[in-house]
C-alpha cells in the first residue's frame, strides 16, 4: 500500500490517494447526473443498478480515503505544508464533514426507500414524487460535498 502515499498525479503536494479520491469526488455528481438521466428516460432498472453501484463505489472510496488520512497523520499532518489559515481550514473541513455525513445518511435512506418502493411496484408510481424530492436533496448534498471537498483539497495542497 506504499503507492497510496507516493506523489500524486495532479501536480500538487497531495499524495496519490488524495488525488485519486479528489478526482472521484469531482466526477461523482456527473456520474449521478447520468444515472438520473436514465430514470428520466424511463430506464428504471438501469437507474437503480447505477445508483447502487455508484453508492457502493463511493463507500469504498471513503473507506480508502479514511485509511489514507489516518495512516498519514490526519488533518494536522496535511496542514503542516499549507499556507492557509489553520482555523479557517479547520472550519471548512468541519463544514465539509457535516455536509458529507448528512448527505451520506440521506442518500442511504433515498436508495433504500427507492429500492423498497421499486420492488413493491410503487416506483414508478404513487411514490415517484416523494422519491424525486428525496433524490434531488441527495443530489444537492452530493454536489455540496464534492465542492466543499475540493475546497478542502485546495486549502491543504494548493494554497
Amino acid at each position: 500500500m506504499d503507492y497510496m502515499f507516493s506523489t500524486g498525479f495532479l501536480g500538487t503536494k497531495a499524495p496519490f490517494f488524495m488525488d485519486m479520491v479528489t478526482l472521484i469526488v469531482a466526477v461523482l455528481p456527473f456520474l449521478l447526473y447520468g444515472s438520473i438521466a436514465l430514470a428520466k428516460k424511463s430506464y428504471f432498472t438501469m437507474h437503480a443498478i447505477t445508483q447502487v453501484a455508484i453508492y457502493i463505489v463511493s463507500v469504498i472510496v471513503v473507506g480508502y480515503f479514511e485509511y489514507g488520512v489516518r495512516s498519514e497523520g490526519g488533518f494536522e499532518y496535511f496542514m503542516q505544508d499549507s499556507s492557509a489559515n489553520y482555523t479557517f481550514s479547520l472550519g471548512i473541513l468541519l463544514l465539509h464533514i457535516a455536509i458529507a455525513i448528512v448527505t451520506f445518511l440521506y442518500w442511504t435512506l433515498t436508495i433504500f426507500r427507492g429500492s423498497n418502493w421499486y420492488q413493491a411496484k410503487q416506483l414508478p408510481g404513487n411514490m415517484s414524487a416523494i422519491h424525486k424530492k428525496m433524490a434531488l436533496k441527495s443530489f444537492i448534498g452530493i454536489i455540496l460535498t464534492s465542492l466543499s471537498g475540493l475546497v478542502v483539497y485546495i486549502l491543504l495542497f494548493i494554497y
